[in-house]
């Protein structure tokens, strides 16, 4: 069977390989026999591991999944390997895959998330080429001085530290040269790898990465799309103001340079940092809690790359205030006015632990009957605590890795669910594992005020849905007067839960207690 499946797999691979060769909408000579041999022999290498390794153990047995742990290891490791060598479109759909960390089994995540660290880096005569392409100028002719060394370099571009003419430092993000010309022939490439390998393993649904991949990189490659995201969000969320934005130079701007405000400070997940720059970490995941709320339920506009090194903090020497910088604005998602209702009511019943309201809105985004799996994928908690209330208490150690255990076990029904939900869904899950991924690394996850933010925002986007559907005066101020008394009531929550965890509140109690006490 297994040598039948390899065989079937090398015939369909060359197949294909054949067809994308023929195909005359592609140069094989930028494809390279190399670069599509390589993805080919990594595929059939993991299939046959997967095929072999584990036919003769008992299911469900502790030698099957300490074998099947091992293989996913080896496997992950692969598929790491191939990214590095065939680099652009690989990594960035690795990066992807390693921030799924409740989604996918540990030990791809863990494995693939080294991909954000190492990312190919262009040559300095490859960005000459592109400046001198895009811009029409040579370096010196632009800037007083220009950083060899890159700030930091992704899978689609890289940053480094000028000065303009001018005298003002910038920051110039340069994309690769040949990532423009390979990435819809490595998309086309995974796909018919993913069809070959679901031929073999039919539970296997992950074509949804590369639909995701097919109408994302265009966008994530166009850095004047880039550029009217990063105004937009700064605009949108202007009220914020620990919120910053580097500003666009528009003037020395393209599809594959983009020029901006040159910005520094620590990652977002340093929690060292903080701590030696006397900044808040409790505040600065409160207020990272907020933005996003704020993007996701009111807005529908949302910044779905926050990996920490896209994410800094800096404590402003004048005002003694900490900002947090929202960097790398190529990818947001855009929610319809439906799922971003059906998704805060789900967020709304989640919270109050209203099992019948997370089963009706589960199933309107396409769950089914995978429901109670969906809600714990959103969470990130075990069933049992979704059914108690994930805001009456914190995620345990055991807990964690309950979940982290169960996204192996549970790899078929995930990978359906990925499938069957609306496409907007996937960015917001990736979105949500970064996310919690920065709160578990600050110590500050599930906590209590993150919760009561959302609810607000919940609220706030529920109500002016229903004002804007209403054409009845009294109607209208009646959602009001029913929102601003939710609100109230959250406020009052919020002071009580401050309260209880102040020196004054226990002075209150303390007080109150002792008039208890000489009353009876």
């Amino acid at each position: 069977m297994a040598l039948r499946a390899l065989k079937f797999a090398s015939l369909t691979a060359a197949a294909s390989g054949i067809y994308l060769y023929g195909n005359k909408f592609l140069d094989p000579n930028d494809f390279g026999v190399v670069r599509v041999g390589r993805a080919i022999a990594t595929t059939a290498v993991i299939s046959y591991d997967y095929l072999t390794s584990l036919r003769s153990v008992p299911y469900g047995s502790e030698e099957y999944e300490f074998l099947k742990s091992q293989v996913h290891l080896r496997s992950a490791e692969r598929l790491r390997e191939l990214c590095c060598s065939n680099r652009g479109t690989f990594i960035k759909v690795g990066q992807h895959l390693g921030a799924l960390d409740y989604l996918l089994p540990e030990e791809y995540t863990r494995t693939l998330k080294v991909l954000h660290s190492q990312a190919p880096q262009s040559t300095r005569q490859e960005i000459e080429q592109v400046i001198r392409e895009d811009l029409g100028k040579e370096i010196k002719e632009l800037f007083v001085s220009f950083e060899d060394t890159p700030l930091g370099a992704a899978s689609l571009a890289q940053v480094h530290k000028a000065v303009l003419k001018d005298g003002r430092t910038v920051a110039v993000k340069i994309q690769h040269p040949k990532v423009q010309a390979q990435s819809s022939k490595d998309i086309l490439l995974m796909e018919v790898l993913l069809l070959v390998v679901k031929q073999i393993f039919p539970d296997f649904e992950f074509m949804w990465l590369v639909e995701e991949a097919k109408k994302n990189l265009p966008l994530e490659l166009d850095f004047l799309n880039e550029g009217r995201n990063a105004e937009k969000v700064a605009n949108m969320l202007k009220n914020f103001d620990f919120l910053k934005v580097p500003r666009i130079y528009w003037d020395l701007s393209t599809r594959r340079v983009l020029l901006m405000e040159f910005m520094e400070g620590g990652q977002v997940n340093d929690r060292a940092y903080m701590e030696r720059n006397g900044i808040n970490v409790n505040e600065i995941s409160r207020n990272l809690g907020k933005l996003y709320s704020e993007m996701i339920f009111v807005n529908g506009f949302v910044h779905c790359d926050p990996h920490p090194g896209n994410v800094l903090v800096k404590k402003c020497p004048a005002s003694g205030k900490a900002h947090i910088i929202l960097l790398d604005h190529g990818l947001y998602q855009v929610l319809s006015e439906s799922f971003r209702m059906d998704y805060c009511h789900l967020w709304q019943a989640l919270i109050k632990a209203d099992m019948r309201s997370v089963q009706k809105y589960s199933r309107q985004l396409g769950a089914g009957d995978l429901y109670p799996l969906f809600a714990c994928m959103l969470t990130a908690r075990s069933w049992e605590s979704v059914n108690r209330g994930i805001d009456q208490s914190p995620i345990s150690a055991s807990e964690d890795m309950e979940i982290r255990s169960n996204a192996a076990t549970y790899l078929p029904q995930i990978t359906q669910l990925l499938n069957n939900v609306p496409r907007q869904m996937l960015l917001l899950l990736k979105t949500n594992d970064l996310l919690r991924g920065i709160e578990s690394a600050l110590h500050t996850r599930a906590s209590a005020s993150s919760f009561l933010n959302m609810s607000r925002c919940c609220i706030r986007a529920v109500s002016t849905y229903q004002r804007s559907k209403s054409h009845s005066l009294y109607r209208r101020a009646q959602i009001s007067l029913t929102e601003t008394l939710s609100l109230w009531q959250i406020n009052l929550y919020e002071l009580f839960l401050w309260l209880k965890g102040s020196q004054l509140g226990n002075w209150v109690i303390a007080l109150l207690r002792r008039i208890h006490q000489l009353t009876y």
